[in-house]
């Protein structure tokens, strides 16, 4: 049946496993039958197979462990464009699930040279830090940390275990946060994120730390978020120019 195709055969054998995939032959988290079972079955050589499963590690359809077999990595429940602007609360909402907050811990300070210098603060303006766990019908997905001025949280903190920080900010109508600048990087583990999102060693997670600035250049909020990957991915649109 695969070799009727045109196209090279590791491409229709990796096109072969996404569909049964895609129709539930391989359901999330199962492990896939052994190199030998899989080469027979699809009539291809392992070579040929090998070929097909490094690309789709790649695509992170499936992972590899050592010693242990090949299994189908469960599908994220969060896809966003990274180059549209919104809150996480309005992220999981856009997935048909309720956002909500399990954990907040908020501290106030004096700003260090370096946050003075980020939010073009004074040393005797007060800076909140809020650590917040988000989720998504009561499963937590993302854990928050937010630095905001006090002087732009007009309303204090509280009304953040039922609003994202972007209604807090914007809620007294002075500011609105207009544009951010992102970093996105992989992290395997970390010891506290990892922790607190009941993650093990072997679900990485993507940490997104942003820069948020309002219609006039100011910088109103940075935010590191770390995302589970097994639950959000995130797709840029690139435009040639």
């Amino acid at each position: 049946m695969l070799k009727a195709d045109q196209r090279h055969l590791y491409i229709q054998v990796i096109d072969h496993l996404k569909n049964d995939i895609e129709s539930g032959v391989f359901k999330e988290n199962e492990k896939l039958p052994s190199e030998f079972e899989l080469s027979r079955t699809l009539g291809v050589s392992r070579a040929t197979l090998r070929e097909a499963l490094r690309v789709l590690e790649e695509e992170k359809v499936i992972v590899r462990k050592h010693g242990v077999g090949t299994f189908v990595n469960p599908r994220p429940l969060f896809t966003a464009g990274i180059e549209q602007l919104s809150s996480v609360s309005t992220t999981i909402r856009d997935a048909g699930m309720e956002p909500g907050t399990i954990f907040m811990d908020v501290d106030e300070s004096l700003p260090c040279d370096k946050m003075m210098e980020k939010f073009n603060c004074t040393e005797k303006e007060t800076l909140v830090t809020i650590k917040r766990v988000r989720t998504a019908d009561g499963d937590p997905v993302v854990y928050c940390i937010d630095h905001v001025l006090a002087k732009n949280l007009p309303q204090g903190a509280e009304g953040l275990l039922n609003d994202s920080i972007f209604d807090a900010i914007e809620k007294s109508g002075a500011i609105r946060i207009v544009q951010a600048l992102a970093h996105i990087e992989p992290i395997g583990y970390d010891n506290e994120a990892s922790s607190i999102l009941r993650c093990g060693i072997d679900v990485p997670l993507l940490a997104l730390l942003q820069y948020h600035y309002s219609e006039d250049g100011e910088m109103v909020l940075l935010s590191k978020n770390y995302f589970r990957a097994d639950k959000f991915s995130f797709q840029v649109v690139r435009k040639r120019v």
